[in-house]
């Protein structure tokens, strides 16, 4: 720390480690071609084949690609499932002729070919046998391949009694989860989301109140089965409160990755119709409730290719996943970074609300976001074109470290400081008005230039430690002494 009129300024070393990406970390995805005449044209010309040609062709793809997937022959099984209905009836294919049509409609995607970037890190659930002053975490990154679309990719370490950072090994194989087929709704919660969306009138009421108070797809389709030979209400009403609930119940899911397979293997890819066009920016956070229960929780950003959507991601053990709908004339724009626990009774987190101001917001239940007030506006020239936050914030004894970003000139991203009353976290108490991260020379080139950006930082051993995109692209490390930053905010 050196003192620059009279005041204490910090210094944040960059460590060396630098993450790439790799387009080598392929998953597999369905590919349809075309439509309906297309993919029947591909099945009859597959289906003239000999037998013989198709355990040649077969051997050839297994030759090929089972090197770089886990479990090829159960995912070509998955994929001939979505297109058997146009074999014709009464067809009596081999498991071989199965195999190879899965094959054909079958693609490889390349998540992380084009940038591996805006990473957020929180302590690992297992932090058992680790040598003293040590611990084990997690970091999750947005991975963007072909078309632009993200998914989030995660990586495990170690930071250990000195602060040094290692990451364990990446596996060559990645491997998209099972969604699990009929998850669980809350009747309250998915009532009050209808409501919301302008769905909710006697057609829907009709079709919800016979449900359980936690409901499964299941029952829910059934419910719909129901409905649709119900004469009492118009066709035209019957089928937007079908639409609009089954929307609603596919934007919320559950997912689940084997246990046994490195953390780096998995990789969360977009699955509902909110998320098409990629999910973007995943915040994570270690959230304490009030009898200490721990979940992680990431706020993230569901892109349809059209419009932007708040979401929410819960996990314990980060094996099994829920995808949630957040909800209330407060969830808006990108940028939500939850506090890790409740301050007097309440939910809080900062949002962006109209893409330029920091605003903060609270709430009785995790799910329901009414209210968000601005309490903080660009003023300091790194950040005049737009600030937000980078990520949730940590807590300290002198009160909540928030990292913010802010663009200026040239649309140049920077990263900043401040401190936020522990009681009222709406209440600034210190700010550095100078950012303490820019892009150096060698961080703004890439495939957005001038643009360093975090999702979420760690405190350990008295050091933040921030993981840190550079150019939208690639990922690196900083930290800083927490002492002298909180020295030095205190005294602004």
């Amino acid at each position: 720390m050196r003192i620059v009129n009279n005041q204490p300024t910090i210094k944040v070393k960059r460590r060396s480690i630098t993450l790439t990406l790799n387009n080598l970390r392929v998953i597999t995805r369905p590919y349809i071609p075309g439509g309906d005449r297309r993919v029947a044209n591909v099945v009859n010309r597959v289906l003239k084949i000999s037998e013989d040609e198709v355990r040649l062709l077969l051997d050839s793809v297994m030759r090929g690609f089972s090197d770089r997937h886990r479990y090829l022959p159960q995912t070509f099984e998955n994929n001939y499932e979505k297109i058997k209905s146009y074999v014709p009836e009464g067809e009596n294919i081999s498991k071989e002729r199965r195999l190879l049509l899965g094959a054909y409609f079958t693609s490889e995607y390349s998540i992380e070919a084009t940038a591996l970037f805006n990473p957020s890190i929180v302590p690992h659930p297992n932090q058992s046998d680790l040598p003293a002053g040590s611990l084990r975490f997690i970091m999750s990154f947005r991975a963007t391949g072909e078309g632009h679309i993200s998914s989030i990719e995660f990586r495990s370490g170690l930071i250990n009694e000195n602060n040094s950072v290692f990451f364990d090994p990446v596996s060559d194989y990645v491997d998209t989860p099972e969604i699990l087929p009929n998850p669980q709704y809350d009747r309250h919660l998915f009532r009050l989301k209808l409501m919301e969306m302008g769905a909710c009138n006697n057609v829907t009421n009709y079709m919800i109140d016979g449900l359980m108070e936690e409901f499964t797809l299941n029952q829910l389709q059934g419910k719909i089965i129901e409905l649709k030979s119900n004469t009492t209400f118009p066709a035209d009403d019957k089928n937007e409160a079908i639409d609009m609930a089954l929307w609603l119940a596919r934007s919320n899911y559950q997912m689940r990755f084997l246990p046994d397979h490195r953390i780096s293997e998995r990789v969360i890819h977009p699955v509902s119709e909110n998320e098409s066009g990629g999910i973007e920016d995943a915040r994570f956070v270690r959230f304490v409730d009030d009898d200490g229960e721990v979940t992680y929780y990431a706020t993230y950003t569901a892109y349809n290719g059209f419009v932007i959507i708040p979401q929410l991601i819960k996990t314990k053990d980060f094996v099994t996943f829920k995808m949630i709908t957040l909800n209330g004339k407060a969830v808006q724009n990108k940028g939500m970074a939850l506090f890790p626990r409740k301050i007097k009774g309440r939910y809080v987190m900062l949002s962006r609300q109209d893409g330029e101001n920091n605003y903060i917001m609270f709430s009785e239940n995790l799910h329901f976001w009414q209210e968000a007030k601005v309490f903080q506006e660009p003023s300091n020239p790194w950040e005049l074109v737009q600030i937000g936050n980078c990520g949730s914030p940590l807590e300290t004894s002198e009160g909540w470290l928030v990292l913010t970003h802010g663009v200026g000139p040239m649309r140049k991203y920077s990263i900043g400081v401040e401190l936020l009353d522990l009681d009222d976290p709406s209440r600034i108490i210190g700010r550095i008005n100078e950012p303490i991260l820019t892009p150096n020379e060698q961080e703004r080139e890439g495939y957005v230039p001038n643009v360093v950006y975090t999702c979420g930082a760690i405190i350990h051993n008295d050091e933040m430690i921030i993981p840190y995109s550079t150019a939208d692209q690639r990922c690196a490390i900083a930290t800083v002494s927490v002492p002298e930053l909180l020295l030095s905010l205190k005294s602004r």
